[in-house]
């Protein structure tokens, strides 16, 4: 059976969405962490279209109510900035687990989807590695360019060049081909020079 039709798959996808329907900020006339988890969801099939059943849990799970844990709850720096996202990771992944076995997924499902919420193995895991790759394509699209003329040109480049290295060759591929404007891709031509 394709595990798209299960119905524990079914539910989890729903539970998932219901949650990050409840996120109060709206983008482009959605709760934007929705809009993210289905962009997501996505990239996944476009870039790995034979993705396990983990990864598309994942893929939908993987900042799963996010607003919960504002940036502004951490010292404006950046330890403040990677402790913030150390407890998002370790959130998201709790969210998941319950929402997963309420539903009836046993641990080792659990186990693998948690530790991509985790990023465990980033760059030696391919589950890990699709996931990486769609969130850093849902950044290019939909978020990256809110942040030119926001923050300074070598910022931007510099955030460029980290979310560059974190990517597949497949995904960087995909990347090239987003519409992006004329100043968002010379930044990211930039970034790779």
């Amino acid at each position: 059976m394709d595990f798209k039709s299960d119905s524990r798959f079914k539910e989890a996808i729903k539970s998932f969405d219901s949650l990050n329907s409840k996120d109060p900020s709206i983008v482009e006339g959605q709760p934007k962490e929705l809009g993210d988890a289905l962009a997501m969801t996505r990239w996944v099939e476009a870039l790995y279209p034979n993705a396990k059943e983990a990864v598309h849990l994942a893929a939908r799970c993987q900042h799963l109510c996010r607003w919960q844990i504002p940036r502004s709850s951490y010292p404006k720096n950046r330890m403040g900035y990677l402790k913030w996202r150390s407890d998002l990771k370790e959130m998201h992944a709790e969210k998941s687990t319950a929402v997963l076995r309420q539903v009836g997924y046993d641990d080792e499902v659990i186990g693998v989807v948690r530790a991509i919420n985790l990023k465990r193995g980033l760059k030696s895991n391919p589950d890990v590695q699709a996931i990486e790759d769609a969130l850093c394509l849902v950044f290019l699209e939909l978020q990256y360019e809110k942040y030119i003329g926001a923050w300074g040109d070598d910022k931007v480049v510099s955030i460029l060049k980290k979310t560059w290295l974190k990517m597949s060759p497949i995904a960087r591929e995909m990347a090239l081909e987003l519409p992006l404007s004329r100043k968002a891709l010379d930044l990211v031509q930039k970034a790779q020079a």
